[in-house]
């Protein structure tokens, strides 16, 4: 530990003790504390000694700068063993911490571990006392919440959504996600860790056994859509003459199968009004086409270029847009993206769409 780092937090412990019980805290203190354990050696953070209304009580301390469900377990780990390796038994294990999350210090007070933190929430329990203070919710810690959504992270995120899809907290392991998302044990892996730190995912076990499951989606699902919205995609607007515009889907579906072309997928609002109808009619059409594609698919529909007027719209995509196409014979035969990608098209802020996302994602994500 480098203890100048939390220097600041031990001395603001000692005050924050001090307040609630009315007794000063002049204490003794110690830093670095070795002690024996199965392993070998290990370090103790802080070992204070302070008076308290019933006597000199002994706290064991782990300090942390930003503590997380997933953050504590080294720090519960170390004062676990601290504890059997004394002969008295009489330290109380406390973690001492700049920010913990709700997640992390309702998980300290489950495994009887005392905390406080920068927030001024203290929890502290010995003897027949009990020290109990929780202050208003701290902000959290900034994070860069948009790097979850790129590249083979949105892979993740697609599939880790998918995998919860129409099922209460399933577990899973990482290898199953890695296999669906078509990416590295690694990525997944890292990304997992990112969102187990926000709290939307939990875990239990450990090495080959660790398995995860997804406890908040809608909070996932709302903070990709933020980030959907943000980004800048390739879309082109074009049109294709059709007799009866309420069949313009299925006459693009019609078309691409003669020529052969895979890869694509109705996407937008003539997708989830099929999917999860709402609206009367749709009589405009959203593609999704491989990367690179757009005049390939241009060529293959006989479409016109149109900046307004416009019937059709071809955006090009890969990565998590490409994942989980669906079909819905003998209704809709026609290829379809993935409800969840279908969902974060409708928030583009045209006609109704935001009405018919929220009627997909109560009647089929059920989020």
């Amino acid at each position: 530990m480098e203890l100048n780092k939390h220097a600041d937090l031990v001395t603001a412990f000692t005050g924050a003790f001090e307040e609630a019980t009315g007794h000063h805290a002049a204490a003794e203190l110690k830093t670095e504390v070795p002690f024996d354990q199965p392993g070998g050696q290990a370090h103790l953070d802080v070992l204070l000694r302070v008076q308290s209304p019933t006597g000199v009580l002994k706290i064991a301390a782990q300090t942390l700068g930003t503590g997380y469900p997933r953050d504590i377990r080294q720090a519960v780990w170390v004062l676990q063993q601290y504890q059997r390796a004394q002969p008295d038994k009489e330290y109380v294990p406390v973690v001492i911490a700049r920010y913990l999350s709700p997640g992390a210090r309702t998980a300290l007070r489950e495994q009887g571990i005392g905390y406080y933190d920068g927030g001024g929430n203290l929890y502290l329990r010995y003897g027949t006392s009990l020290i109990d203070i929780e202050r208003p919710p701290q902000k959290s810690p900034p994070r860069n919440l948009m790097s979850i959504f790129t590249g083979a992270r949105e892979q993740v995120v697609h599939c880790l959504l998918q995998a919860t899809r129409g099922e209460k907290a399933r577990w899973f392991a990482g290898a199953e996600i890695a296999a669906q998302a078509q990416t590295s044990s690694f990525t997944v892996s890292q990304t997992l860790r990112e969102i187990e730190q926000l709290e939307w995912v939990e875990s239990k076990g450990a090495g080959p056994n660790l398995r995860r499951r997804l406890i908040r989606p809608g909070q996932l699902l709302d903070a990709w859509a933020d980030a959907w919205r943000a980004r800048k995609v390739q879309s082109t607007s074009w049109f294709l003459f059709t007799a009866r515009p309420q069949l313009l889907p299925l006459a693009i579906s019609e078309k691409l199968d003669k020529s052969g072309l895979s890869g694509w997928a109705l996407t937008g609002a003539a997708a989830g009004n099929a999917l999860a109808p709402l609206l009367t009619s749709v009589q405009t059409a959203d593609l999704i086409v491989p990367l690179g594609a757009t005049s390939q698919y241009a060529d293959a529909l006989g479409l016109k270029p149109a900046s307004s007027g416009f019937n059709v719209t071809l955006h090009e995509r890969g990565g998590a847009a490409a994942l989980f196409h669906e079909t819905h014979p003998p209704e809709f035969p026609t290829t379809f993206a993935s409800p969840y990608i279908q969902y974060l098209d409708l928030l583009d802020g045209r006609g109704r769409n935001k009405e018919l996302a929220a009627h997909l994602r109560e009647t089929v994500l059920k989020i």
